[in-house]
């Protein structure tokens, strides 16, 4: 166990790192943290230190940098309480994938680094149905499903449909099978066929196979923004297999959704240390994520990516501010 003076070395050593990115030396050291210590003493601390793997000391420089275990008993145990004001405009409720899209924006401006939104898992089931003629057997049918997604497909028909056939084709849909999968009105409609007029009956069950098709594609699962500020970022710009790396791990997005998997498990928000575990392999990128809720159910994940070196107690109300944020737009936009 650390007494209070290696506690306190080591929470200005941290501070000061992510507040200037150089390493620091001891005489930085007793100026910063207010004790009157000798540097002699700072320097046997920072071997302690050093030792117990907290702390690194660069071949470049006499002064000492952070490593994971060093950040992650600082996040874990010595983050100050002060909370800054941070002003976010709220999340205007909209179609889901522009909401998350919003949200990713959000986290890329407020943080200055990379903004991260696993999407919800897209619903097959339907709240509306809704036929518009396009033309001569032409018809664009939209679909809406509970989450307030809209999906659009054009069918082409063997009989020219006219405006109050498609409203009663819609009103029947929506009347009896609002709520049900795709798949399960498919099937009620085979058992009913003799029920319906056989043009009308032709017409749903083609709206029901595109509407299956367009609710069932794959979709942009993990939405990311703000790749370009790591540009900016000294500890990326400086050496460039840094910055490949990082920007392989947004290309490739497998390897981000496992980690955004394994942060929806917890509750409230996580931090991930680059190089602690194999989570986060790189040793560069830190994460600070959350889960999100819609009416109550935690639905997706959202954080930020950057530096190992990034200001922790910033980014954590950034990603908690966020989260209730996009979780507002999504519970209220239906």
């Amino acid at each position: 166990m650390l007494d209070d003076r290696a506690k306190l070395l080591l929470k200005t050593l941290v501070e000061r790192y992510i507040a200037e990115g150089q390493p620091v030396g001891s005489r930085t050291l007793s100026r910063a943290s207010g004790l009157e210590l000798s540097p002699a003493t700072i320097r046997n601390v920072m071997s302690d230190l050093e030792e117990l793997g907290l702390i690194a000391s660069p071949h470049t420089s006499a002064g000492r940098v952070p490593t994971a275990r060093g950040y992650r008993l600082f996040v874990d145990t010595m983050l100050t309480a002060q909370r800054e004001q941070i002003t976010a405009p709220s999340l205007a409720p909209d179609q889901p994938q522009k909401v998350i899209s919003s949200a990713a924006n959000l986290l890329s401006s407020l943080s200055q680094f990379v903004g991260v939104v696993m999407s919800p898992r897209r619903s097959s089931v339907f709240r509306h149905i809704e036929f518009l003629r396009l033309g001569e057997r032409r018809i664009l049918v939209i679909l809406v499903s509970p989450e307030g997604d809209v999906q659009n497909r054009v069918i082409f028909t063997e009989t020219d449909y006219s405006p109050s056939q498609l409203v009663e084709a819609s009103n029947y849909l929506n009347a009896h099978y609002m709520g049900l999968t795709l798949e399960q009105v498919r099937e009620r409609l085979q058992g009913e066929v003799d029920t319906l007029r056989g043009e009308i009956a032709k017409l749903m069950q083609a709206a029901v196979t595109v509407g299956t098709e367009a609710m069932t594609q794959p979709q942009d699962e993990v939405v990311i923004s703000g790749e370009r500020n790591l540009l900016a970022v000294s500890d990326f710009s400086s050496d460039m297999s840094h910055l490949r790396r990082a920007f392989d791990l947004f290309e490739q997005k497998a390897q981000l959704m496992r980690l955004m998997d394994i942060a929806g498990q917890a509750e409230g928000v996580r931090i991930f240390i680059g190089g602690e575990s194999q989570v986060v392999p790189f040793e560069e990128l830190s994460v600070v994520s959350a889960p999100y809720e819609v009416d109550g159910q935690v639905v997706g994940t959202l954080g930020v990516i950057g530096p190992t070196r990034m200001p922790y107690e910033r980014m954590i109300q950034i990603v908690d501010i966020t989260s209730k944020l996009l979780g507002n737009a999504l519970s209220h936009q239906k």
